[in-house]
């Protein structure tokens, strides 16, 4: 095996000084797996990480992405958990195994301020890591310790979703697509905001693959769609919004929340602050709930359910390793799905 590896670093914050280089391959320590990674999906906190750090102590140069499916090829000394040969996705919050959330600076997060996974082997204690589905390929898998966890955190746990409910997903982004995915699986109604027709109609298909029928709502036509959401759902509203927006977009989500319900704030796309009306609040009760995707346990729990349902993640476009530069291009544009970068080829 090559005592040296390719990496993707950055030197300093900015998009446009990522770097293709070579480093050491690392060395498993006691308790540690070394893993080849095939597949690295980017997710928008990714980019803003490489851009502007996004307040995370960052250590230079430092390697960029919070996810990754991959291989065990070896192991450390008194590891049990896996063995070489088996498929394992990381997690994003590696300290946080199970129980009531840790703080950043108890339990720091993959991708800022640890290194990243846009490296062909990362080195990581056992711990940090999960079976990959079987159901699932590489690509496939690397959207879940991210994503798919936000979004599984949002509405199952503890957000408890139930069958007959009511679901706003906002944007037909990789957390939002998992979301119509997850309510299908559990009998939920979805209704999707999104300022592109095609978009919305590729929610609306995505909804039939599953057997539910997904109401779109464009928010260029319809700004107030909070509006049309309590038209679609006849006065009621919905149970649960994945408020993705910020700003005075949360305003809008609470016009659109049944009395008591869930809003998950996961996004900051038009703003990093939230205005929030006091009274509107009040008179709502609902529970306005701030996620950081979840613990390790809850990402066994998705992988089971991931595998029991047979779903599939929505990929917009896959990039081969040596065009990370091109895949952050198309993030920050937008796309339907996740993107993926593609770092060893699949098997």
């Amino acid at each position: 095996m090559n005592e040296t590896m390719k990496r993707w670093t950055i030197p300093a914050l900015g998009l446009d000084r990522l770097a293709l280089g070579v480093a050491p391959r690392p060395v498993p320590k006691a308790g540690e797996i070394l893993v080849e990674i095939e597949a690295v999906s980017l997710n928008f906190r990714d980019a803003e990480i490489v851009e502007n750090g996004m307040g995370v102590p960052l250590t230079f140069p430092f390697t960029p992405a919070s996810e990754m499916a991959g291989r065990v090829i070896a192991a450390g000394d008194g590891v049990t958990r896996f063995r070489v040969g088996d498929r394992v996705l990381s997690a994003f919050i590696p300290g946080w195994i199970d129980g009531a959330p840790l703080s950043w600076t108890d339990a720091p997060t993959q991708g800022g301020p640890l290194d990243g996974m846009l490296a062909q082997y990362v080195a990581m204690p056992a711990d940090w890591c999960v079976f990959a589905p079987t159901s699932l390929d590489a690509l496939e898998a690397s959207t879940l310790p991210v994503a798919g966890l936000t979004a599984w955190m949002a509405l199952v746990e503890p957000g408890h979703l139930r069958a007959g409910q009511t679901v706003v997903v906002q944007g037909t982004g990789g957390v939002s697509l998992f979301a119509v995915q997850i309510a299908a699986a559990s009998g939920a109604s979805v209704i999707v905001t999104s300022s592109s027709d095609a978009k919305l109609a590729g929610a609306i298909e995505l909804g039939a693959k599953h057997g539910i029928a997904v109401q779109g709502i464009n928010r260029r036509e319809r700004p107030d769609w909070q509006h049309a959401v309590l038209d679609l759902t006849g006065g009621r509203g919905a149970d649960h919004i994945l408020e993705m927006a910020g700003g005075d977009n949360l305003a809008r989500s609470l016009q659109a929340i049944v009395p008591g319900g869930r809003i998950s704030v996961i996004g900051l796309l038009e703003s990093d602050r939230m205005d929030v009306p006091t009274m509107p609040l009040l008179g709502s009760r609902a529970s306005i709930v701030g996620l950081s995707v979840g613990p390790r346990r809850a990402l066994e729990d998705l992988v089971r359910m991931i595998d029991a349902h047979r779903l599939k993640p929505v990929i917009d476009a896959v990039y081969p390793f040596g065009q990370v530069p091109q895949a952050f291009e198309h993030l920050r544009r937008g796309a339907f799905g996740k993107i993926v970068v593609e770092v060893a080829a699949q098997s």
